[in-house]
This record gives C-alpha cells, sequence and structure tokens, in this order.
C-alpha cells in the first residue's frame, strides 16, 4: 500500500462568541510515501492547523486522520507522543531549540525521551549533524551559532530518530535569503538521501515552485482541483 497518511473530511472549530470559528471545512487528502507536498495559502487559510492535525499535534474536531491504515484520531494522547516521536518530525520558523542545552544535547532529546542509552543517543546525534555540517558546532550553545545553523540543528533534531516524515511550517520564514536558500536546498537533499516523506507550509512561493505537488488553501479548504 504506496498511501502513508490518509485525512478523511477533517474539520476543526474553535468556541467563539455564540457560534463558532471554522478554520478548517472538511478537507480530503492522500498522502504517499515518497511524496513532496508543499501547502501555500493566505494568512489564515488553514495551512498550518492541518498540519498540525497531519502531525497529530493536535486533533480534527471532526473526521480521521489513518496513518498506514491506523486511525490515529482514535489514540490517546500518551500513544500519540510516542508514536510522533518514533515515526514524525518538525521542523517549525522558530527552532525553538532549548537555550541552556549545547547543539549536540539539543539533537540528543528526541533519542533520550525514546529510552535509548546517553551513549547511543550521543553517536546518532553527532553523525546527523557532521552530515548536515555541523561537525565544528558540536557543543555551541544556541546562542552561539547563526539563524542558519540553529535552524540546521533544528533539523537534525527533527530528523534524529529517522521518522518517516518530515513536516515543516515556515521553516525558511525567519531566515535571511542566503540562508533560506540553502535550507530549502537542504530540505530535497535530506528527502532524497533519507528516502523522506515532506509535507511543507510556506509562504515562500521560490521555495513552492521547487515542490512537484502544491496544494492552495483557501478560507479553511483546498482552493482549485487537488492533483
Amino acid at each position: 500500500m504506496n498511501s502513508l497518511i490518509s485525512v478523511q473530511c477533517a474539520t476543526k472549530s474553535y468556541p467563539m462568541g455564540s457560534g463558532r470559528l471554522e478554520v478548517l471545512r472538511g478537507i480530503d487528502l492522500e498522502v504517499k510515501r515518497g511524496d513532496a507536498i508543499c501547502i501555500v495559502g493566505s494568512s489564515g487559510a488553514g495551512k498550518s492547523t492541518l498540519l498540525h492535525i497531519l502531525g497529530t499535534l493536535d486533533r480534527p474536531t471532526l473526521g480521521k486522520v489513518i496513518f498506514k491504515g491506523v486511525d490515529l484520531t482514535r489514540e490517546s494522547d500518551e500513544k500519540l507522543a510516542e508514536f510522533r516521536n518514533q515515526s514524525m518530525g518538525f521542523v517549525f520558523q522558530f527552532h525553538h531549540l532549548m537555550s541552556e542545552f549545547t547543539a549536540v544535547e539539543n539533537v540528543m532529546m528526541p533519542c533520550r525521551i525514546a529510552g535509548q542509552s546517553l551513549k547511543e543517543s550521543r553517536i546518532q546525534a553527532e553523525k546527523l549533524l557532521d552530515q548536515l555540517g555541523l561537525a565544528q558546532r558540536l557543543n555551541h550553545y544556541p546562542s552561539e551559532m547563526s539563524g542558519g545553523e540553529q535552524q540546521r540543528v533544528a533539523i537534525a533534531r527533527a530528523l534524529v530518530r529517522k521518522p518517516e516524515v518530515l513536516f515543516a511550517d515556515e521553516p525558511t520564514g525567519n531566515l535571511d535569503t542566503a540562508n533560506a536558500t540553502r535550507i530549502q536546498e537542504l530540505f530535497f537533499d535530506l528527502k532524497n538521501v533519507l528516502n523522506l516523506t515532506l509535507v511543507v507550509v510556506t509562504h515562500d512561493q521560490a521555495f513552492a515552485q521547487k515542490f512537484p505537488r502544491v496544494l492552495k488553501m483557501k478560507d479553511g479548504l483546498w482552493e482549485g482541483k487537488q492533483l
């Protein structure tokens, strides 16, 4: 079966005064293994909400999220946390590194949470940071690194558990043009080398044009025919 994630009629709404704010209005989406998907649309279209639901960081009000045949909407929060740690990686606009830990310690964190030994976790983290060109930054703190370096550390942290799918929400939105271009190229290099499935939300049209599959959202729905 080639389908990795299937979203079926996902809606998301929040109480607002006497009514409800409808953010997603019945979204269907099939993500196949190896896909590289970019989701675009204006602010408030529902892009980030959909990404969070795809990645089980949030639950739909109605609808289902199926991962390899398993309905994730029926799983407990504890099971979902374990599932995310093993199968999914996340990169956001802001790197969310822990300032009191070094680069290698930040990258080790998902491994330690999963119960891996300190030695094994460090070996994996160092290897990945080396692959991302940060071998000289292992023991540097976030405040001692550039914005592009910090985002590469965040990407390493997202990939250290060898996830099947990498989600990214405006991953270059906080970087200058040169660093943004490097990070964008890095995403596609990693996708090919690690055989990742990639789902990215961005406002950057130049970045979006590099994807073979671009989906546009408007007012909580797909705009136009989605391929």
